[in-house]
């Protein structure tokens, strides 16, 4: 039984006891807090957009979210199953005063969590988020009269006002992709993708599509984090059907990452990678990833004569960092990307679609792109954390071991080892400490990772 309740969303597993878990009480405490903040920032505040992933939960999750918010006055406009990038774009379309997605992205089935935006659907700030846990303790809600009651308006258009928005985007080249007539393999595990996903791809006039994976149920046929030992059935499919690429999403599909012609992995990092070198070609500009994230956006960014920023790990860090450089693009290395033209959030649709408008242009294979970018090794590893663990005395001790190295300590510590780093940092979503290694060669990316995972072990 879990529950983490962060400055981004309210997240944990289904069962258990309330305060332990995600619990239908705590679902209604946190979606309260969290409606009492949109009315303390716009108190004519009107109407909130519900989406959700296929989650088995997401249904009751849904229901209970739903009712709050109208017992509290205001009005829903209920996408469904949707996607996360969906509603971040249906909270502007729609010019409605915030959002909230219910869905807990890569985690397991058992996980669910509210994901709170802003009227701008962009997540909200660490100060707002903090206000809405503050409230949350205090547990003072008045609910509305049965004279103001809100109402449920089920709304299914925004999935095509989405795709449309992208297709037009001026660097998506429709004809360019169409005349490739590439076949493609998708893995939407089992939640909204597989019906997002080929609509995308039929919109750019792809015909040639295989789906796996495919009954939008939630029963997620593999751990839904979209890395290379989750990617088997996707790596092989691909290569029987000699299909040009696969594409595998997580659940809410803000996360991308692509499987090349032969089978293997494009790598979950250079998806920002590809999808940034094709942008700077067309626009001058700025980049962003997180200190977790490959130096290979830094090489491709320092190529096109742009500048490569870093910012703290997590989604809202990003678009902070992006909005303060100016940056052309932006993303995290789990596949995250994040065009601002569009929209400020991870929106793994228009990372297909540009990456498919760059390699139609490319002209060639997708591992004859993939061979065109420095080869930087990530090595990605996490260690679960008990309960009486005291992550901030275990990453101190990190520090003071490596004091000798160059430190970075702007979000959990990352070590430099000459032109090698370690970062290591307490998960925003999961109780876990995330180690990431990157180096030339996949050993010392392995070698690096597994010193310090032992350190840490010997800590705890």
């Amino acid at each position: 039984m879990t529950l983490i309740k962060s400055i981004s969303g309210i997240r944990g597993t289904i069962g258990g006891k309330a305060g332990q878990s995600l619990s239908p009480i705590d679902i209604v405490k946190y979606t309260s807090s969290y409606v009492a903040w949109v009315k303390n920032k716009q108190p004519n505040a009107a109407k909130i957009i519900v989406g959700r992933d296929a989650r088995i939960s997401g249904a009751m999750v849904r229901n209970i979210v739903v009712s709050t918010i109208q017992s509290l006055g205001l009005d829903v406009i209920d996408l469904g199953l949707s996607t996360t990038p969906t509603v971040e774009m249906a909270v502007q379309f729609a010019q409605a005063d915030g959002g909230i997605i219910l869905t807990a992205s890569h985690n397991p089935r058992e996980w669910n969590a509210l994901k709170l935006l802003n009227h701008k659907g962009e997540f909200i700030s660490a100060e707002d988020g903090q206000w809405i846990l503050n409230h949350a303790e205090n547990e003072h809600v008045d609910f509305s009269s049965i004279d103001y009651i809100g109402a449920i308006n089920n709304e299914s258009s925004f999935m095509q006002e989405h795709i449309d928005a992208i297709v037009n985007h001026p660097l998506v080249d429709k004809a360019a992709i169409e005349k490739r007539n590439f076949k493609i393999v998708i893995d939407p595990i089992n939640s909204t993708g597989a019906t997002f996903v080929p609509a995308l791809l039929q919109a750019l006039g792809i015909s040639q599509i295989e789906l796996i994976n495919e009954t939008v149920n939630g029963e997620f046929a593999h751990n839904p984090e979209p890395l290379p030992e989750h990617l088997f059935e996707l790596c092989s499919t691909v290569e029987k059907h000699k299909a040009d690429l696969g594409i595998a999403v997580d659940p809410d599909v803000d996360r991308l990452c692509f499987v090349n012609n032969d089978g293997s992995l494009f790598g979950e990092e250079y998806t920002l990678v590809a999808v940034a070198d094709y942008i700077l070609s067309h626009k001058k500009g700025n980049t962003v990833s997180n200190l977790s994230s490959t130096r290979a956006l830094r090489d491709i960014t320092e190529k096109h004569g742009g500048t490569y920023f870093a910012s703290a790990v997590g989604e809202v860090n990003v678009v902070n960092k992006m909005k303060a450089v100016d940056a052309v693009i932006g993303g995290e290395g789990n596949g995250g990307i994040i065009v601002p033209e569009l929209h400020y959030g991870r929106d793994a649709l228009i990372g297909i679609a540009l990456f498919l408008s760059h390699l139609a242009k490319f002209g060639k294979s997708i591992k004859e792109l993939r061979n065109t970018y420095p080869n930087y090794i990530i090595s990605k590893n996490k260690i679960e954390l008990s309960a009486d663990v005291n992550l901030k005395d275990v990453l101190e001790k990190i520090k003071d071991k490596y004091k000798n190295q160059p430190v970075n300590t702007e979000d959990g510590v990352k070590i430099e080892f000459d032109k090698d780093w370690v970062h290591l940092r307490g998960s925003n979503t999961e109780p876990i400490i995330r180690i990431y290694a990157e180096s030339s060669s996949e050993t010392m990316a392995d070698n690096i990772a597994k010193r310090i995972m032992q350190d840490i072990r010997d800590i705890m």
